[in-house]
């Protein structure tokens, strides 16, 4: 039997997510089909107080239906080390906000078990982590030096800049070799931002999808294509991409064995790998989604694969 009673689940508000294409919601609803009982919190109401982690929660009770899905109880302060489980599920981005709740997670972690593991998060930022597979990834540059820039772009000829540390396609942009707006485009970043940003070599394939692949406890479970909408250089649903069903090829499965080990070793149960052609772009560890479009096109239920990883580790 179970261990599990207590959830906490650190997200954006549940009042602001959109169900049909939810990881978080349909990981909730297989959490309350199993009997867990499901406390929600935003990021802002997580504090320490004399090395106690707490949060402000409210007991949850989540309903598939458009237009009603969530119920919040009274709100009420408790100790996280009490809860059996907090799941780690904000958005990015990335920021000192982020890291800074994997610090007070961590204090709870593993007693409390936060998935996805607040210490190996903070350390394996989506962008950079995927660099540890040079030889698995398209030609990729991190820098803020515009003539470092500049030269990159030279060598590969159309690129991909973006944010290092945004999320949901936003900042993105395609710059071809005979664009001239490149040169504002880094100004505004320099204003925007303090971190290096990533360029990346533009590849054409990504018009046949950007593919989303989950892996559980370092195995691939399921996948699905994300095709960009016809004037769009994203595949994000949320931008306009289109979900299609997809089958894990030779390449991706080769993929997924390489990367297996490490996100084992880090103590990764939930990630999703984005994969373009035959390269991967990303590792995506703080709030990885398409559970529910997976399942959606036949596949198999991940959320309820991800809770028996889950009980799995607290027997």
């Amino acid at each position: 039997m179970s261990k599990i009673r207590n959830v906490a689940v650190q997200m954006d508000h549940v009042s602001t997510i959109r169900i049909a294409g939810d990881s978080t919601f349909a990981m909730g609803l297989e959490a309350q089909a199993r009997g867990y009982k499901l406390f929600h919190y935003t990021p802002d109401r997580l504090s320490m107080r004399d090395g106690v982690v707490q949060a402000v929660v409210e007991p949850m009770i989540l309903r598939d239906v458009e237009g009603d899905h969530f119920e919040l109880g009274p709100r009420e302060t408790v100790n996280l080390a009490d809860m059996d489980v907090v799941l780690l599920r904000q958005d990015p981005p990335f920021d000192m906000g982020y890291i800074t709740s994997t610090h007070l997670l961590e204090r709870v972690h593993p007693k409390t078990l936060v998935v996805n593991d607040p210490a190996w998060v903070r350390n394996s930022p989506e962008k950079i982590f995927v660099t540890e597979f040079p030889d698995l990834m398209p030609k990729t540059l991190i820098s803020r030096d515009p003539a470092i820039i500049a030269a990159f772009r030279a060598e590969v000829g159309d690129i991909i800049l973006k944010p290092l540390y945004g999320n949901g396609g936003a900042g993105v942009f395609h710059i071809k070799p005979d664009d001239r707006n490149m040169s504002s485009l880094l100004e505004t970043f320099a204003q925007m931002y303090r971190e290096p940003y990533i360029a990346q070599e533009y590849l054409a394939s990504v018009r046949a999808g950007d593919k989303r692949i989950i892996l559980i406890d370092g195995e691939p479970v399921g996948a699905i294509n994300r095709v960009p909408a016809e004037h769009d250089s994203r595949s994000n649903m949320h931008v306009g991409g289109r979900a299609e069903h997809s089958e894990l090829t030779a390449r991706e499965k080769e993929i997924c064995a390489r990367i297996g080990p490490s996100l084992k070793a880090r103590g990764f149960i939930l990630v999703g790998i984005d994969v373009i052609g035959d390269v991967m772009t990303e590792i995506n560890v703080t709030s990885p989604t398409g559970l529910r479009e997976i399942r959606n096109f036949g596949g198999a239920d991940i959320a309820s694969l991800f809770w028996d990883a889950v009980e799995s580790k607290r027997v």
